[in-house]
């Protein structure tokens, strides 16, 4: 399944990740200053959001996807239970 984002998917995406990103780098500034282990797990639990939030709104946009191929016939000719499969694997991922 090829994942194919619209400008608004890919601008909110990105800047989720781009957020992560830059909180991942303040916690390893903070780890290395020596801060307080609760601000030090405050922030990284914020990182973890923003990355879950960015991989559940890449999910979404490829199951919108799945949808729209079905209803068009256009899935390719991929069986619905292997779609299925790969789906339910792409969200115990994230859980």
């Amino acid at each position: 399944m090829e994942l194919e984002l619209a400008g608004d998917e890919l601008r909110s995406v990105l800047n989720r990740l781009r957020r992560a990103q830059g909180q991942i780098s303040g916690v390893i500034r903070m780890i290395e200053e020596g801060r307080d282990c609760e601000d030090v797990v405050t922030q990284l639990a914020a990182a973890s959001r923003a990355l879950d939030r960015a991989g559940f709104a890449i999910i979404a946009t490829g199951l919108q996807q799945c949808i729209v191929d079905a209803e068009s016939g256009a899935g390719g000719g991929k069986d619905q239970g292997q779609m299925r499969a790969r789906l339910e694997k792409l969200f115990l991922s994230l859980a």
